[in-house]
């Protein structure tokens, strides 16, 4: 079980060396957890809190904005979202390097993602990853990196891959599923590959977190089965029920980076940002709230909760991309079920925000509204498990298309955290 002080998760340290917090030291956790507005002399304190904001680089999501930039254009847009994130407060990057089975650095076990030079394998001729951390340090932002461990490809094609891909070299790791390719996470040597593969930026960057998504098992597809037949006869052991063995072989994995995150790179964060409903209360009464949809537990074969419960991971954001009040999963219901499950276990709680709808029409009324994320983050202060945000995606929180993040700015950012 790996439990770490705030310091050494590289935040500012509260309590005792024990984690026993004073009564007055209690207080002031709290008290650095809400907004705080600037004292007399117009001087605020700062604010030991994360605020950030995830970069999405597959299919081009935020960055690079199209293949086949030169260095020096897809750097200038880097340099912008950072930027933008110094602007509206941020203090945290998380990048994507590892979209689908590739890599946005000189790997020796990957190749280069399509994704820089439209051409998976093709050298953009510097390094992106390496530039990202400088730049991001220079502006006193914190970056981490964020890596898919099962995705192979949007195709279901070996023979598209790169060259020497491993999946091609080693057709047997992977499944076809919904028209795309994936690693069987169910195959010991892919569990230790793609660990290798993400070991070795930790190994060369001075990044300060290693951080995955909500992509485990892939989710559902309607009338398709993941087939991993073959898998779960030679490695399935004494498991009987195939849900319970698929979570195990996430469970190892989990387990098995976050030791070799903290061997490689002692004090670098290790996170999870996970699907928001771990299951319903219907389906478990030690679930949330909430009614239909995906449930990680159930579909993606993560036990999230278990790894917060365990100190398995160092801190969790899941992504509650919903509105307070929304019928099916309430903002305000999930913020509460996860601040229960984090309380007491050391394990950071980020909240996972929409960006991404802020002024979409299609997300409906709530979102129309740019005071929205804000109240969202007025409730968070209310728990004080809750020790930062995390805004989805870079592009939105740059051009801020209603004033959504400048009102989260005025209203809870401009104490510097």
């Amino acid at each position: 079980m790996r439990h770490f002080t705030r310091r050494s998760l590289g935040f500012s340290a509260i309590g005792t060396v024990t984690g026993l917090l004073t009564l007055h030291q209690a207080e002031a956790a709290d008290r650095l957890r809400r907004p705080v507005t600037a004292d007399a002399r117009g001087a605020a304190p700062a604010v030991d809190q994360t605020r950030g904001m995830w970069i999405a680089t597959v299919t081009n999501i935020d960055w690079p904005r199209s293949t086949g930039l030169s260095a020096d254009a897809a750097q200038a847009e880097l340099d912008a979202l950072l930027d933008a994130a110094v602007a509206r407060g941020l203090n945290t990057v998380v990048l994507q390097v590892r979209p689908t089975a590739d890599a946005f650095w000189p790997s020796p076990h990957e190749p280069w993602s399509e994704w820089l030079t439209g051409v998976q394998g093709r050298d953009p001729g510097w390094d992106p990853l390496g530039y990202a951390v400088t730049e991001a340090h220079a502006r006193g932002l914190r970056l981490h990196a964020w890596f898919n461990p099962y995705r192979v490809a949007f195709h279901d094609d070996p023979a598209r891959l790169a060259a020497g891909h491993p999946a091609r070299e080693n057709p047997g790791w992977t499944v076809r599923y919904g028209g795309r390719l994936y690693y069987d996470p169910g195959i010991p040597a892919v569990r230790a590959f793609v660990q290798d593969a993400m070991a070795d930026a930790v190994e060369r960057y001075a990044i300060d977190g290693v951080h995955w998504d909500d992509y485990f098992y892939p989710y559902p597809v309607a009338g398709e089965e993941f087939d991993d037949d073959a898998t779960f006869a030679e490695h399935g052991g004494g498991f009987t029920d195939r849900g319970d063995w698929r979570r195990h072989n996430i469970d190892l994995l989990v387990r098995e980076m976050a030791a070799r995150v903290q061997e490689i790179r002692p004090g670098a964060a290790f996170g999870v940002s996970p699907f928001a409903v771990w299951r319903n209360s219907s389906t478990d009464p030690r679930g949330s709230d909430t009614r239909g949809g995906v449930q990680t537990y159930d579909d993606l074969y993560a036990d999230v909760r278990t790894w917060v419960l365990e100190g398995w991971i160092d801190y969790v954001v899941p992504q509650v991309y919903w509105h307070i009040g929304n019928e099916a999963a309430d903002y305000a219901t999930l913020v509460e079920w996860w601040s229960d499950v984090a309380d007491g276990t050391g394990v950071e709680l980020w909240i996972g925000e929409a960006a991404y709808k802020a002024g979409d029409p299609a997300q409906g009324a709530a979102w129309q509204d740019p005071a929205e994320l804000s109240r969202h983050l007025t409730l968070c202060a209310d728990h004080p498990q809750v020790s930062g945000n995390v805004f989805y995606s870079a592009k939105h929180v740059a051009s801020d298309p209603i004033g959504a993040l400048s009102r989260v700015y005025e209203d809870h950012y401009r104490p510097r955290a």
